[in-house]
């Protein structure tokens, strides 16, 4: 494995020196971020194909119980529900290329497909590190300042922050996308990921990117420093209000309605670290391939597990849902 992706590196080196004195426009991208022998292709294509399917299936269950079932109509569902078709879309904007790639034996990728798919890649990755904080603090409210539960998080200040939170992804995302646009990237293009990564498509680059380099700091700020600090502070609080608590059973009876949502922040963020926080003498593109495949594609099709396996409302909700055959109905 390592002689491979050694032999790739050299020939993705050997190609862009090459690119650097054709100087030719590109008009289509190559994504090579998987084995390229055939015998692979079809163990790859079941594999991704039957993850993505679970993906889809666990994720709009969780939506379509939460929102058929009024005893779940509370801002901790609200919120989860919006996760899980967040997850949804942010598996559907890489992955379904991914199998058409590998099933085509093709890794092109045309060059507005490529911006396309990166500005949904941007939009949902960024919603959903926006949407855990809100939940971070959802728990926050709920164990901390339970009296004022209801209050502190009314139905249209729910409305609101989920409005806040698509908004700050949105912008920044197309503003991105929109200046990847001014960039030129000369021919090959090899992307050396299953999917248009911003930093590896920069890398491409034959103009200058100094702004676009910039817009990818304030993006990291924005959607996993700020979003991974209010997740710790709100963390922090809960877990001092807890361990005040005297009894064990209350102790572990406040732990337990927070313990999906600890556990998908640690997946997701761990994973998030090991593609953009080590340094680059510890990165490799099958490190960094590995990584991006646990958090956009395992830790979506893992999270309506997480979440409806240890949680008796979800698990009765889920139950009502496939007992009764109905379909839902928005409240």
């Amino acid at each position: 494995m390592d002689r491979v992706y050694l032999n790739r590196k050299q020939k993705l080196q050997k190609m862009r020196k090459t690119n650097q004195l054709n100087q030719t426009p590109a008009s289509d991208f190559l994504l090579v971020g998987f084995s390229e022998r055939p015998e692979d292709q079809l163990l790859l294509f079941g594999t991704f194909l039957g993850m993505y399917l679970i993906t889809m299936a666990g994720n709009l269950l969780i939506f379509l119980a939460i929102c058929a079932d009024p005893h779940l109509h509370t801002p901790m569902y609200f919120f989860l529900a919006n996760l899980s078709l967040t997850d949804a879309c942010f598996s559907s904007a890489s992955v379904p290329r991914m199998l058409v790639n590998i099933h085509t034996q093709s890794q092109t990728i045309s060059y507005p497909g490529c911006l396309t798919q990166l500005y949904f890649l941007l939009l949902f990755g960024g919603l959903d590190n926006c949407l855990l904080a809100v939940m971070a603090y959802d728990r926050f409210v709920a164990i901390c300042r339970p009296l004022h539960y209801s209050v502190a998080l009314s139905p249209q200040l729910c409305i609101l922050l989920l409005g806040m939170c698509w908004l700050l992804t949105n912008c920044p995302a197309l503003v991105h996308t929109l200046l990847l646009t001014c960039v030129t990237f000369c021919a090959p293009t090899i992307i050396p990921h299953f999917y248009c990564d911003p930093s590896a498509l920069l890398k491409l680059a034959c103009s200058d990117t100094h702004i676009n380099e910039l817009m990818i700091i304030i993006m990291g700020l924005m959607f996993l420093t700020l979003p991974l600090m209010l997740i710790v502070f709100s963390y922090a609080r809960i877990f001092w209000a807890v361990f005040g608590i005297s009894s064990p059973g209350g102790r572990w009876k406040a732990f337990s309605t927070c313990g999906s949502h600890l556990t998908v922040v640690l997946l997701f963020y761990g994973s998030l670290m090991g593609v953009y926080l080590l340094p680059p003498s510890a990165h490799s593109t099958e490190k960094e391939s590995r990584a991006s495949i646990l958090y956009m594609v395992i830790i979506p099709m893992l999270n309506p597990f997480i979440y409806s396996l240890r949680n008796k409302n979800m698990k009765d909700a889920l139950g009502k849902l496939f007992s009764s055959g109905k379909t839902f109905s928005l409240p």
